[in-house]
Order: C-alpha cells, then sequence, then structure tokens
C-alpha cells in the first residue's frame, strides 16, 4: 500500500520499505546511520560557515542589520524575564514606556526564547541570539533531511541535497543577517509530516493533536512562515486529492484529524491572537510603503551578495535591503528547475509544487511589477490582495521566500529520479551519474553561501552595565537615550538587554500603531512609537549632525515630552554626531550634563517630578 507522501516522481518508497533501495538489507540500518550522522554534521559546518565570524569575533555584530540584532538581543532577554520573573509574555513596558509594546505583534520568538532562557541568563542575550541563529539554520536542514528520507523520498542523498538548499539557499542567508526566526524553519518540514499523517485509519485524534501542538510551535516562532505553510500545504494536498484516487479513501480520517487540529490549535491560540489583534498596541497591517518591499522580476536569475557568485552593487540594485534577498536564485538554477519539473511532470506532487512555486513567485512581485530596478507600471495581482485582513500585514518580497523549499524539494525528488534511472540502467550508470553531479554542480556552485560579514559593536557602557543608572529610574521612571531608538539605531536595546531588562527605555524599535491625527486608517504599523517633537529634534541631528533651531516653544515641548516618557535620566553613548547630540539636550533643558561610565548623563528629575 502506497503512502500519501510517496507520489514522488519514480514508484517512490512504499510503508514498511527500507529507506535505502540498494545493498544488504541487514547491514543498511547500521550503515544508514553514520550517513545520517555524516549529512547532520556537515549542516553543523555550514550552519558554522555562515555564523563564523561572529563566533570568532566576540565583539562583533552583523554587520547589515545591527538594528534587528539588538531588537532579537532584547526579545531573548524578555523570555528570560517571562521564566525568571513571571513577566506577563504576550506585553512588556520595558520598552516604549509608558505604553508599552505588544509582544505577540511584533517577532517574541516565546517558542525560542522561553526554553533558552539558561543559555540567555548565564552567557547573555548576545550568546543567546547567536546560537539561535546558527541552530536555527542546523535545526532546520535536519528537520527536513529526516523528513525528506524517512517520509517523502526514502533516500538519504537527494534528501541530505534538498534538505542543504531549504536551510542554506541565497534567501535563507539573506535572512541569517540578523533574522533568526526566519531562518529557523526546523517546524516547517514536522508539519508537512504531521499534515500527511492525518490519513492514517484509526489514529484521528492522536494525529490531529500532535498537528495541533505544532501549528502552537510554529506560531510562536513566526507566524508569516505559518500562514505560507498552510496555503502551500493546501494546494499540495488539493492536488494528491484531485490526482490519487487511492487516496480519497483516507478523507474521513484524515478531515476528522484536521478538524482535531484546527480546534486545538485555535483553541491554545485564541487568546494569544486576540491580544495580537485587539489588545494594547495592536495594528492593523503595515504601512502602505512597507507592503510596497517586492521581488523585483530581474532578481530571480540574479545571485545574492551572499553567494560565491553574487555582486553586492547587482544585489543593492535589486532588493531592498541585504536581509530581503529572497528571490535570487541564477539563471542556471531556474533553467534546471524548469528543466525537472518537465522531466518529472508525471507526478501531481511535482506539477503541484511547481504551479504552487509560479503562484508565490508571482504574489512576491507586488502590487506593481518592477524589472531591473524601474517600476513597469504593470500592476501584479498582489493589488488585489494587500488591503485584506491577515494579508496587509505580509511584506509581498517574502512570498519568494517559500520558493525555497519548493525547489529543495524539486532538487531531491529530481536527485533520487536520476538515481533511480541509472540503477535501471546499469551500462549507462556511471553517465547518468556524472551527468547529474555535473548538472547539479553547474547549478549550485555559484550560490553556495559565504561568511556573514560582520562589523565592530560598541561595547556596553560601564554606566549601564554597572547599574549607575538605577537610582533615576526609581518611581517607574525610564531612561531616555540618545539618539532615541528606532529603526536606524537600536543600540538602547542592547543596552537594556544587557541588564536582562531591567532598565526601561522610553521609545523603541518595534511594530506599534500609528496613533497620529493624520495617520492612515485603520491603524498602521509604525517601526517605533508615533513622532513627538523632542524625538522629530534629535531625529534630524542623528541623520544630519545638525542641531536644529531652538526657541521657547520646543524648550517647553521638550519638558512635556520628557513628563510624557515618565524620564528619570537621559543618557548619551558614543555616535558619531555625539557633539551636536549634546548641545541640543543641553540647550534644550538647560542642565549640564555629566560624563560618567563612558556616557553623558542629564538628570532631568527635576524637570519631570
Amino acid at each position: 500500500m502506497t503512502t500519501p507522501e510517496s507520489d514522488a516522481p519514480g514508484d517512490g518508497p512504499t510503508a514498511g520499505s527500507p529507506v535505502e533501495g540498494a545493498g544488504d538489507r541487514a547491514r543498511a540500518p547500521r550503515n544508514g546511520r553514520w550517513v545520517d550522522l555524516a549529512a547532520v554534521l556537515s549542516f553543523v559546518v555550514l550552519g558554522f560557515w555562515v555564523t563564523g565570524r561572529l563566533w570568532l569575533e566576540p565583539g562583533s555584530g552583523v554587520r547589515d542589520n545591527r538594528s534587528d540584532q539588538s531588537q532579537f538581543e532584547w526579545m531573548m532577554a524578555h523570555g528570560a524575564r517571562v521564566v525568571t520573573h513571571f513577566a506577563y509574555p504576550f506585553h512588556s513596558d520595558r520598552m516604549n514606556v509608558p505604553d508599552g509594546v505588544n509582544l505577540m505583534a511584533n517577532t517574541s520568538v516565546l517558542s525560542i526564547s522561553l526554553p533558552m532562557t539558561p543559555v540567555t541568563v548565564l552567557l547573555g542575550p548576545r550568546a543567546a541570539f547567536l546560537l539561535f541563529l546558527t541552530a536555527g539554520m542546523i535545526a532546520t536542514a535536519t528537520a527536513w533531511y529526516f523528513v525528506l528520507s524517512r517520509v517523502l523520498i526514502g533516500a538519504r542523498g537527494p534528501a541530505w541535497l534538498g534538505a542543504g538548499f531549504c536551510a542554506f539557499a541565497p534567501a535563507m542567508v539573506s535572512h541569517a543577517n540578523a533574522h533568526p526566526n526566519i531562518v529557523s524553519q526546523f517546524v516547517v518540514p514536522l508539519i508537512i509530516w504531521r499534515t500527511l499523517r492525518l490519513g492514517e485509519p484509526g489514529r484521528w485524534l492522536r494525529n490531529g493533536v500532535l498537528l495541533a501542538l505544532v501549528i502552537v510551535w510554529q506560531a510562536f516562532l513566526n507566524l508569516e512562515i505559518l500562514l505560507m505553510t498552510a496555503i502551500g500545504l493546501g494546494v499540495i494536498v488539493g492536488a494528491l486529492a484531485l490526482g490519487r484516487r487511492d487516496l480519497r479513501s483516507r478523507a474521513r480520517p484524515f478531515l476528522a484529524g484536521l478538524a482535531v487540529a484546527a480546534g486545538l490549535a485555535g483553541l491554545l491560540l485564541a487568546y494569544p491572537l486576540y491580544v495580537q489583534f485587539f489588545g494594547p498596541g495592536a495594528y492593523s497591517g503595515l504601512s502602505r510603503l512597507i507592503r510596497g518591499y517586492s521581488s523585483d522580476l530581474a532578481s530571480f536569475v540574479a545571485y545574492s551578495r551572499e553567494s560565491l557568485a553574487g555582486s553586492p552593487r547587482t544585489a543593492a540594485s535589486l532588493a531592498k535591503n541585504p536581509t530581503e534577498e529572497n528571490s535570487f536564485f541564477g539563471w542556471p538554477l531556474l533553467v534546471l528547475v524548469i528543466a525537472l519539473v518537465w522531466w518529472l511532470r508525471r507526478s501531481v506532487v511535482v506539477l503541484g509544487l511547481a504551479a504552487l512555486g509560479l503562484l508565490f513567485a508571482v504574489l512576491s512581485l507586488g502590487r506593481v511589477i518592477r524589472f531591473a530596478g524601474r517600476d513597469t507600471g504593470v500592476p501584479g495581482p498582489w493589488a488585489l490582495l494587500e488591503n485584506l485582513p491577515i494579508l496587509h500585514s505580509v511584506v509581498p518580497t517574502r512570498w519568494a521566500l517559500a520558493i525555497t523549499p519548493i525547489i529543495g524539494l524539486l532538487l531531491a525528488y529530481g536527485a533520487e529520479r536520476a538515481r533511480e534511472l541509472a540503477r535501471s540502467l546499469p551500462a549507462a550508470g556511471r553517465q547518468i551519474r556524472f551527468v547529474t553531479a555535473t548538472v547539479l554542480t553547474m547549478a549550485l556552485l555559484p550560490i553556495l553561501p559565504t561568511p556573514l560579514p560582520v562589523a565592530r559593536l560598541d561595547p556596553v557602557p560601564a554606566f549601564v552595565t554597572g547599574g549607575a543608572w538605577r537610582p533615576y529610574v526609581a518611581g517607574g521612571r525610564s531612561v531616555v537615550t540618545l539618539p532615541m531608538p528606532d529603526t536606524n539605531y537600536a543600540e538602547p536595546l542592547r543596552w537594556s538587554a544587557a541588564t536582562r531588562l531591567d532598565m526601561p527605555l522610553a521609545r523603541g524599535y518595534f511594530l506599534g500603531p500609528d496613533t497620529r491625527r493624520n495617520a492612515e486608517k485603520p491603524r498602521i504599523a509604525l517601526f517605533t512609537a508615533p513622532p513627538r517633537p523632542t524625538s522629530n529634534f534629535f531625529g534630524t541631528i542623528h541623520r544630519t549632525g545638525a542641531v536644529p533651531p531652538i526657541t521657547p516653544q520646543s524648550r517647553v515641548k521638550a519638558v512635556d515630552d520628557l513628563r510624557y516618557w515618565r524620564a528619570g535620566v537621559v543618557v548619551l553613548g558614543p555616535h558619531e554626531h555625539e557633539a551636536a547630540l549634546r548641545r541640543g539636550m543641553t540647550e534644550l533643558t538647560g542642565i549640564q550634563p555629566v560624563f560618567t561610565g563612558g556616557v553623558w548623563v542629564w538628570d532631568v528629575r527635576p524637570l519631570t517630578d
């Protein structure tokens, strides 16, 4: 009896058949264990190859995305605080005083930060972030390897190829620039595995419960990836239902298990999702600017800057930033994928994957199609969907990210079909294997990952690590930093994380609602708190290095803003515009700063009492 997941390009593994079709059956399991170990070790090597510079240079950070690294260090510290201080997990008052931050509406990664509490407490938030980033890629490759080799294909070599691509493709390495929640896709193959098991007769309740648990796990890791996985599985399951009549007899247990999974997952996620969409700090979609982040049509045949054949200049002209190079596959790989789909076109799964990949590619083009950095004026299908609930919170270019596992599966299926062909034609077996290796090398060698570039980070000031700030925040006061934290400057989040979030911050780097009177409706998200006169004042200095004119009115507004933030102290750390920032704050408040612990300090309690 053939299992649903066996609709591979060849005959596919059958229930109870060995995963290795050749060699002595008695020795296959033992040999297979060594192969498994070698596969996992290769993923470990690749993971540390990508992040190696961060490990070797303890004072460094991700060069191309320092803000997100700071944010995730803060999130790891929050997870530890939930465990050690029994803090409320879904909202925090340790940033954006006095309003706080809706962490369900942000990348709080609770399914990782909570179990990693010992690492965060003992080694610090940077070590926790780096371990999360590195282990996430390794775990993703490992999970795909075992699901491919045990469930979907049944052969270790093709499974290793597909799994390696799923975890270390250009898009994944691009997001390794401080997006550990996105490169950690190890739950996705588990969701696929448990979904395919729903059709087992007599186990609908057990299988439904297990599927619900992995769905909840992924929901607290990244909801965007969960949405894409759900859409992908819907297409593939639908294709199997239409193309495989022998599977229709399993519809009843499948639907029963699916109902259990949906019901239990919905029950477990009901309150967290309520907080996300209706709680304090909730918002209704991203701004139109962010929703305009799309994939350039020319990027699909280009190479990302983190690829062996990549060019930073070329990639910069085709992507919004180094962390969103989701669609850079290179023309040799695209040609190979098209050829594989044609060669394996008798497989329902392959056709479903091809249709799904095309769908995601078209959606990633955004509301207006761009080619080689220019708007073509041709509207994309996304223009009809971008304002729908849920979809208004998706960055269009990330639909292309979902193409990576699709190509990984196609590569694995193609390699297995070539292996079967070589086995069935012994006389031509050597030539078939040579051609297969040559074609794969030509397609994959140019996109091999290179180590992430790093940059030196300023050490956390002694004023922070020594706790000298504590007397200033007594009575519920906050620390105001200069510049104020936002998407372009998030160093204060690292400072707060170093104190295990004991140090509360005014403003911050997070997604929160735009509550201004002239804001877009409904309440869209900003990448910080809504601007205030004083935050705009110091934002100008941060951008230009010039101090704006200071009037009596601006002084009054500065005091009002400091009172709003419940400020106890203003702190200025090392910065390229340090002199201008210091002069601006001194002239606004009339308070002379004191240099202590590596920072300039203004005691503003007399102004805010």
